[in-house]
């Protein structure tokens, strides 16, 4: 494809080239036709000057004008023909330059000398600076996006989204608030995506039905947006661009440049972010893995020639930044995991990981076929991943180790590994759905060997000890304890944290992606290394802060913060509604019905009580007569009343059994009123 790109631009220059020297021949004829006006002109005039002398002095008169006239005419002409001249060479020396140029960029190309080419910055403008407004992944674990502006042109880099907290019942799913983006739609021109984790391309089907710009990412990226893009019936209309470490990218007054850079999934990348200000170095997600799975190291040269080119900011990966020396290879995993495998034997095993972390995955499959396991794999997230990792080449996996779990119960215990998701325990996940005995296909008992390959993720390790609590009670022997070596982090530690930041040697430093507590410790790494203190910024949810060659500053927040995604309604889920089913969660609901005559407010029949979440049934009777009581009382206020108002009388009811209760049992649950007069 690169080649026949590369002959359409030789063409290109080549008819560019015909073009021109048609032009200049056109200019040639042109000049001629005017030297020969001017030559015409001439030999008008020597025949005036000739004029016999028998002519009257009117006619003298006349043809000397005439001459003067016919003078001026050919110096007119003579400098249009010089003008016309000096503009073919030009023309001539213009288009010789710009063939030599795409000759030369194509020779270029088929050498491979355009990756990693220069990016230092141009003349820098004076006080001109970038603007980068974060709305998400900052204070937080999750939802990650940053937007950069310089001029009228901005760049997106991720969209991610976040799971749920407890405190948000019913959620799916969380995603930034696109507002300050919608604002400028018109100026967005593209969409940089660093890795496929779903906390960095979650939000991205969402973003586009928003402003639908063009998204740059690696293969493997690129292939799990459109998995997601397919769902949301958006695949056709959107516009996805496959890169990879070493282009780069011209985005309005914005080149980026994409870098390689181990993470937990394959095809991370880090980019170098330029404009006439300066350029700008993001990390994304990474680690220094010397021995990856898949092969390939981290470009710590590129970072290095980079900072010696000179780099205005460094945003930089901070999850890790608490943790000191460095992160441990993922091929430990999995030669912990091959050991673990032999000690299972005879057990039905069970790994719960992250549905993207494809090189974990990899590792599971190595260590069943050596033990001579099918594999089965729970959790639909995890399904789709398999697939397109395996369709892509990122997974090499024998065509019949993968069975179907509808098939598990055709297979002995010692036979199968079953990979599952879960390992945050996640309500709704296969993982929680087994150890509270919900799941349709696996049942945990006492020869189950489970295997939790996760760290908790900030926040979720409530959960996670809950989900592996029930396992053991159902009778499952369950691994989790980290020292054991079934799970390493695919962000960097403290040194390596250190090392990137002595490799680009920054003006100004960011820490990003985490909570306070981690930028905080970041930041102080930085200043460790001799960044001043006067030029790092700890940016908070909604932050614009802005960089230049003078300064860094913080400028007005923007609009920033969750939004809920709750089955198909995206955004219509507020505080309000939260707030009311926490209070369900809690307290239950109560609902009185009563039926009342239209013109004279009696009842026609017995109030109807019902509640759930409240009271057990046998111990309402009492309650319920307590209720009727009250509500009775505020009817008879409201009989034969002129005009009865039923808003009125719902919010007296309410008002009355929100007392009573509350009187008797000191809870306050929801209560819904419906009165019907007929």
């Amino acid at each position: 494809m690169a080649y026949k790109k590369n002959k359409n631009s030789a063409q290109s220059a080549d008819q560019s080239a015909q073009q021109n020297n048609a032009d200049r021949s056109g200019v040639s004829k042109r000049v001629g036709k005017q030297k020969n006006t001017a030559d015409k002109l001439t030999e008008t005039v020597k025949n005036t000057v000739k004029t016999p002398k028998k002519k009257n002095a009117t006619k003298k008169a006349s043809a000397e004008k005439k001459t003067v006239k016919s003078q001026k005419t050919i110096e007119a002409s003579e400098k249009r023909r010089d003008a016309a001249v000096k503009n073919t060479a030009a023309s001539r020396d213009a288009t010789v330059k710009n063939t030599a140029a795409a000759k030369d960029s194509l020779k270029k190309k088929a050498a491979g000398l355009s990756r990693y080419g220069s990016i230092s910055p141009k003349e820098l403008k004076k006080n001109s600076g970038v603007r980068i407004a974060f709305l998400g992944g900052i204070n937080e674990i999750g939802k990650n996006l940053t937007v950069f502006e310089y001029g009228n042109d901005m760049i997106i880099l991720d969209c991610g989204m976040s799971f749920p907290d407890a405190d948000m019942p019913g959620i799916d799913y969380v995603i930034p608030d696109f507002s300050y983006i919608e604002r400028n739609a018109d100026r967005i021109k593209a969409l940089f995506i660093t890795h496929g984790h779903e906390d960095h391309i979650g939000g991205v089907p969402y973003l586009l039905k928003s402003v639908n710009v063009p998204v740059y990412a690696t293969n493997l990226t690129i292939g799990l947006i459109e998995g997601k893009l397919r769902e949301h019936r958006m695949l056709g209309i959107s516009k996805l661009h496959v890169i990879s470490p070493g282009d780069i990218i011209n985005a309005g007054a914005f080149t980026v440049e994409a870098i390689h850079v181990n993470h937990s999934i394959p095809d991370s990348l880090a980019y170098a972010i330029k404009c006439d200000a300066g350029v700008i170095v993001h990390t994304g997600d990474f680690k220094i893995d010397n021995t990856p799975i898949d092969g390939g190291v981290m470009d710590l040269a590129r970072f290095a020639v980079l900072g010696n080119e000179g780099v205005m900011c460094l945003m930089a990966d901070s999850t890790n930044a608490e943790r000191t020396g460095y992160t441990p290879s993922e091929r430990m995993v999995g030669e912990t995991l091959d050991s673990l495998f032999i000690k299972a034997t005879g057990k039905r095993i069970l790994v719960a990981s992250f549905a993207s972390n494809i090189h974990r995955v990899q590792q599971i499959v190595d260590a069943a076929k050596k033990t001579g396991r099918k594999v089965f794999l729970s959790g639909r997230s995890l399904e789709n991943v398999t697939a397109i990792s395996k369709a892509l080449g990122y997974l090499n996996v024998p065509d019949d180790i993968i069975v179907s779990i509808d098939k598990l119960k055709n297979y002995r215990d010692e036979d199968v590994v079953i990979i599952t998701t879960g390992s945050q325990g996640e309500p709704m996940s296969a993982l929680s759905r087994m150890a509270l005995g919900d799941h349709r296909k696996v049942s945990i008992g006492e020869n189950d060997f489970v295997i939790i390959s996760a760290t908790p993720i900030p926040g979720n390790e409530k959960t996670v000890a809950n989900t592996i609590n029930d396992l053991m009670k159902l009778g499952a022997e369950v691994v989790y304890e980290k020292n054991l070596g079934i799970h390493v982090s695919g962000h960097a530690a403290q040194e390596e944290l250190k090392l990137v930041m002595n490799l680009v040697r920054p003006q100004y430093f960011i820490p990003v992606h985490g909570e306070q507590k981690h930028m905080r410790k970041h930041a102080s790494l930085a200043q460790n290394v001799g960044i001043a203190h006067k030029n790092i910024t700890v940016p908070d949810l909604g932050s614009v802060i802005e960089v230049s060659k003078n300064r860094i500053r913080q400028l007005s927040p923007v609009t920033a913060g969750k939004v809920f995604v709750d089955g198909s309604g995206v955004g219509d889920v507020g505080s309000a509604v939260l707030r009311d089913r926490k209070k369900l969660s809690t307290d239950g609901i109560v609902i009185v019905t009563a039926i009342t005559d239209a013109y004279s407010g009696e009842l026609i029949s017995p109030l109807e009580i019902n509640s759930k979440g409240f009271v057990f049934v046998n111990n309402a009777n009492e309650l319920n007569g307590f209720i009727t009581e009250a509500c009775e009382k505020v009817l008879e206020k409201f009989e034969n009343s002129v005009n009865m108002d039923i808003t009125a009388l719902k919010a007296k009811l309410k008002d009355s059994v929100a007392k009573i209760l509350f009187d008797k049992t000191k809870r306050s649950p929801v209560i819904i009123v419906n009165v019907f007069a007929v």
